[in-house]
């Protein structure tokens, strides 16, 4: 689960990490009601769940109310990869000195949380580690003891010189650590912990995920979820025993089990194709899936042709076929199908889909391939 920065900003502040002021606001009308008449500079920030705001155009500055307001109005309803801005940031902007990246994350390797920092803040991270490694600090912290007071100085003086400095970025990583165990994080960052003028140190923008394992005991945080349409589908196909994740491909994937999943769509990018989504329907041999599964994935207007990977072990294949057959019967769609069945009653299955006039190929690579030509069409 996500949480947009100005969620994010209200957590931090209440663990005494210092923030600027700030409104978030829905509307125009909002934005004149919500901010002061006084002439000051501000930053307008979109509030949606992706990275490159900045880039888009969906971060402005305003020096007056006037401006504040035309900013928000340009702002507002723009598409940012994908999705709508539905709400705004109108925020104190703030003078930097330095900029800098701290954050936290769940590393498999180390079986622990590591504490990651780095002097280039204000740029994705991702960028950073691939083309300069060496300038991310890596601290794996133990589960049993946390973030120690010692480390978080430790950390601190790598990226600052002077004592105070020192201790405001540490007690910063210490308060961040304790509200990412807190509230069951799988990711918490600031980007950028700035450095002002008057060597005050505190978070600019802040981006937190959350461990969906542990929402059931962390109704706060549960309460601040904002979803969107896609992130409503991954909900919606969650209840239904499915894992669906849309991703920004044309060829729609549905797939029995994780890894056969990933090899789908690997054989897609092969042969220059791109998936648009994760769906695994599971082990169920239940037909009911495969229809819930359907109306999700064709209810992504990217879709324009579909590739149906099925390797039967406890899913059969002839059940997953009467289930196809069931969903394109009240869904009557135009988009291409390209099926595969292997395995646990296979050849029940593919006479099923072939007395219903659905293309079959036997091989992953032949459905990849086909799947690419007819979304071209």
């Amino acid at each position: 689960m996500k949480i947009h920065e100005y969620q994010a900003r209200k957590l931090f502040s209440k663990y005494g990490i210092p923030v600027p002021e700030g409104e978030v606001c829905r509307s125009v009308d909002e934005v004149k009601k919500k901010i002061s008449d006084e002439d000051k500079l501000r930053v307008v920030k979109a509030q949606v769940h992706v990275g490159g705001r900045g880039k888009a155009g969906g971060v402005k500055l305003a020096k007056t109310k006037a401006e504040a307001i035309e900013k928000a109005e340009e702002i507002l309803g723009m598409n940012i990869k994908g999705l709508t801005v539905e709400k705004v940031l109108i925020a104190e902007a703030v003078d930097i000195e330095k900029e800098f990246y701290v954050g936290l994350i769940n590393d498999r390797n180390t079986k622990s949380v590591v504490l990651m920092a780095s002097a280039e803040g204000g740029v994705e991270i991702e960028e950073v580690a691939k083309v300069s490694p060496e300038k991310i600090i890596k601290m794996p912290i133990d589960p049993t003891m946390g973030l120690m007071d010692w480390q978080a100085r430790k950390i601190a003086l790598q990226l600052f010189s002077e004592p105070s400095q020192v201790r405001q970025a540490a007690a910063i990583l210490v308060k961040l650590y304790q509200l990412y165990v807190d509230t069951d994080c799988s990711l918490a960052e600031i980007n950028p912990l700035v450095l002002t003028p008057d060597k005050k140190v505190m978070a600019l923008d802040g981006k937190m995920n959350f461990d969906d394992n542990a929402l059931f005991r962390q109704h706060k945080i549960l309460d601040m979820r904002e979803v969107n349409e896609d992130e409503a589908k991954e909900i919606e196909a969650t209840a239904k025993g499915l894992s669906y994740i849309k991703l920004d491909g044309n060829i729609g994937c549905m797939v029995n089990g994780a890894g056969l999943a990933m090899a789908t769509m690997d054989m897609i990018k092969l042969y220059g194709g791109d998936p648009a989504n994760f769906l695994d329907i599971g082990g169920s041999s239940n037909p009911q899936k495969v229809v819930d599964a359907m109306n999700i994935l064709l209810s992504d207007k990217n879709v324009e042709a579909v590739m149906i990977n099925i390797f039967g072990g406890i899913t059969r294949c002839d059940d997953v076929a009467r289930g196809l057959v069931t969903a394109l019967d009240e869904i009557k769609t135009e988009i291409p199908i390209v099926i595969r069945l292997s395995g646990t009653n296979a050849k029940e299955g593919l006479e099923i889909i072939k007395d219903y006039g659905l293309p079959t190929v036997s091989t992953m690579s032949e459905a990849a391939k086909k799947a690419i030509e007819l979304s071209k069409r």
